[in-house]
């Protein structure tokens, strides 16, 4: 693995949800491998994903259980066939069969899908008591248990009791659970053990499967960009079990919330509703518990993106029970002192800074101290009215430029969408003619072009998508992140024209 801006190359943004398969939504199976294939054959160096935590409601990777956790829904379950654990024949196969595969319907897919993972873990557990668990496999659960205590124990009884008390979010259960009362919290342990196993039982099988196609890829050269959100979710295990390092108060509610002010994608700003965190607490502990975060993002990825990174240098505080972010107000973080710490424990983090939205002096000068790189979007670029720093000449060479982001519109419904002085200014950047059909290849052919060192393209581009391609939309709640992909759409055509564009342009 090399750093981030030591040689040119490019790679496709591609969430695993979005795979394609037979069961409802993607997987860590076949068609993580087959894209993969495709990245080769399209001379790609790099495979960027979203968060793969377990997502809460809503179904956003930026809205995790846990800041360490994996998102049991991605287990391959021919996988699980393949190792005995399910036959194939289970009923709720056939419910999963006849959800569409053009997009993922998670309130059909997660129900079927975790009786299906009951199933397997029946399987394993017996034979796992009984003795009769390969002693290889055992030996490797017993290891992952052991080695990641420090957050399994913790995640395994949140996600417990969160389904003794209906799936409610932490601050609604009684309140000996809430404040984690050793009583409450042995009782808990005592009635549901077997419960508790089956939390770990998905841990490990999520991260034997994502070590796997991680190998895969590695062997192929491709290095892996994950993402880390800078803020945990409210509703998750770190919260409850860790309330000294947010801003909450005595009762466990936040004080104040995360978002951002009004910007390009809301008039009223995005109001996150992320706990915000106690940085007087946590530098006291010497930033430990982002160390530790940060650490195991290194251990499942090659290239950590961490999302806002301009919240490390002022975050924007909107009083709690606000309806918008509005009334919010920036709040100084101690961003220089955080990363010092950082650099000194994990010399080699290899990170990615994203720093768009509001980018002041003071977040440019946090930047060049970390020397990360940071992003260009090429579809912020056309802003007819400004010389935009977004525009690829004025670019350096230490920065990542994407076509568009998961929260973006694809090129294509971007340049159909966009004014008429936009759009007349992308076409004489870009060369565009009025006939030309291919105006992602365009933009690609652009971003590869520039002297940044790292160029990106959501799939949703690479394949020419409008609308229907869309992943999120900021703010909205429904309707986002289920997009997928068909296996057809992985065309010779298209890996052959991304790849003449990338050796023509040297990220081969």
């Amino acid at each position: 693995m090399s750093s981030i801006s030591e040689s040119r190359r490019s790679g496709i943004l591609m969430h695993p949800t979005s795979l394609p398969g037979d069961y409802g939504i993607g997987s860590l199976g076949a068609h993580a491998r087959k894209f993969i294939d495709f990245l080769i054959t399209a001379d790609q160096r790099l495979w960027q994903i979203c968060p793969l935590g377990p997502t809460g409601y809503g179904d956003s990777p930026y809205q995790c259980f846990s800041a360490f956790a994996g998102n049991p829904y991605l287990i391959d379950l021919d996988q699980l066939i393949e190792d005995g654990q399910l036959n194939g024949s289970e009923p709720e196969f056939a419910k999963l069969h006849k959800l569409p595969k053009e997009k993922v319907d998670f309130g059909s897919v997660i129900p079927a899908k975790l009786k299906l993972l009951e199933r397997a873990f029946e399987v394993f557990h017996d034979a796992h008591e009984s003795g009769e668990l390969d002693p290889v496999t055992k030996a490797r659960y017993r290891r992952f248990c052991t080695d990641q205590a420090s957050w399994l124990e913790d995640f395994a009884e949140f996600m417990v009791i969160k389904a003794s008390q209906g799936g409610v979010s932490w601050d609604n259960w009684p309140e000996d659970l809430r404040k984690r009362k050793p009583e409450a919290l042995d009782q808990i342990r005592k009635a549901h053990v077997r419960d508790i196993a089956f939390q770990k039982y998905l841990q490990f099988t999520f991260f034997r499967q994502w070590a796997e196609i991680r190998a895969y890829a590695g062997n192929a050269g491709i290095d892996i960009i994950g993402d880390m959100p800078i803020f945990v979710a409210y509703d998750s295990v770190d919260a409850w079990a860790h309330p000294e390092l947010f801003q909450l108060d005595d009762q466990g509610h936040p004080t104040s919330v995360a978002g951002v002010p009004p910007d390009y994608f809301s008039e009223t700003g995005q109001l996150w509703g992320n706990p915000l965190y106690n940085w007087d607490f946590m530098r006291s502990r010497s930033f430990t518990w982002w160390i530790d975060v940060l650490k195991a993002k290194m251990d499942l990825y090659d290239i950590v993106r961490i999302d806002h990174f301009r919240g490390f240098e002022a975050f924007w505080s909107v009083p709690y029970g606000d309806k918008t972010a509005i009334n919010g107000r920036w709040i100084k973080a101690p961003g220089t002192e955080l990363f010092a710490a950082i650099k000194k424990a994990l010399p080699e983090a290899n990170i990615i800074a994203e720093d768009l939205g509001v980018i002041t002096r003071e977040v440019e000068e946090l930047i060049d101290f970390t020397g990360y790189p940071g992003m260009k979007v090429l579809q912020f670029a056309f802003d007819s009215n400004d010389d935009s720093d977004f525009l690829p000449h004025n670019y350096n060479r230490n920065a990542v430029v994407y076509t568009g982001t998961h929260d973006n519109e694809t090129v294509n419904a971007w340049y159909a969408n966009a004014s008429k002085s936009d759009r007349e200014m992308a076409a004489r950047y870009l060369g565009i003619s009025p006939d030309d059909r291919e105006v992602h290849w365009d933009f690609i052919r652009c971003a590869s072009s520039s002297v940044a060192a790292t160029a990106v393209f959501p799939l949703q581009d690479v394949l020419g998508l409008g609308e229907e391609g869309r992943f999120n939309l900021p703010g909205t709640l429904g309707g986002n992140w289920d997009w997928r992909f068909a296996e057809e759409q992985l065309t010779a055509e298209r890996a052959a024209k991304l790849a003449e564009i990338t050796r023509t342009f040297g990220r081969a």
